[in-house]
């Protein structure tokens, strides 16, 4: 359990450093250009997320999400206490990682996001962004597969949705927690979280329907 706890504290930790640091880096260099900016928070995400979900995948599932940590225990995959431990390690670390992504690039360790985003466009989109994560993640039938599908599926939804598919409500907080490309201002992060929720429902329910399909039987 010492491992799993680990595996998820350092790659819910690296994932948020990641998406705040690529994205404050990109906006440096891009020189205003806002979708070379996203263009390289992207592809920085995309190799995170592929990189973290293949090695530390084999030792805790590779969660770094409450979400994702949600439907696994819906779907028996971990008990209660895991879920639970789980969950509050993906907080903690994500807003860890935002703080260690403002300091490798000298801005305050905490400075609340002053970026709006708000509004039925995103929260649909956040809905949209977190069922598809759901389905392509308990969709995967190994960690090597989940490594490629789900990391191509959040850089895909980073351009094809309005908020540019948080789909994890741990990372949410941690965003609000940078005033920079990546952020989000902590007031709008229950909108986007409630969607997030919603969107996690919506995958389970594509699961469940997939599933019954698959195997002759009947959602009930």
């Amino acid at each position: 359990m010492t491992k799993k706890i680990l595996a998820e504290a350092v790659g819910a930790l690296l994932l948020t450093a990641c998406v705040v640091g690529s994205g404050i880096m990109a906006e440096r260099l891009a020189g205003g250009n806002a979708a070379l900016a996203l263009l390289a928070n992207t592809a920085a995400t995309v190799a995170v997320l592929a990189t973290l979900i293949s090695t530390l995948g084999p030792v805790s599932g590779a969660h770094f999400n409450p979400v994702i940590t949600a439907v696994a225990f819906y779907q028996r995959q971990i008990d209660a206490k895991t879920a639970a431990v789980y969950s509050a390690i993906q907080f903690v670390a994500c807003c860890a990682g935002a703080v260690l992504a403002n300091l490798m690039f000298e801005l305050p360790p905490v400075q609340f996001s002053t970026h709006v985003r708000s509004g039925g466009a995103q929260w649909l989109s956040e809905l949209v962004a977190t069922a598809g994560l759901v389905l392509v993640a308990f969709r995967s039938p190994s960690a090597e597969a989940a490594a490629c599908r789900v990391s191509l599926w959040i850089g895909a939804a980073y351009w094809f949705t309005a908020s540019t598919s948080f789909a994890n409500p741990a990372i949410t907080i941690g965003r609000s927690l940078s005033d920079t490309f990546a952020g989000i201002r902590p007031a709008d992060s229950p909108g986007f979280i409630g969607a997030q929720v919603a969107g996690a429902f919506a995958g389970v329910v594509l699961l469940r329907a997939l599933a019954a399909r698959e195997t002759g039987t009947r959602v009930t």
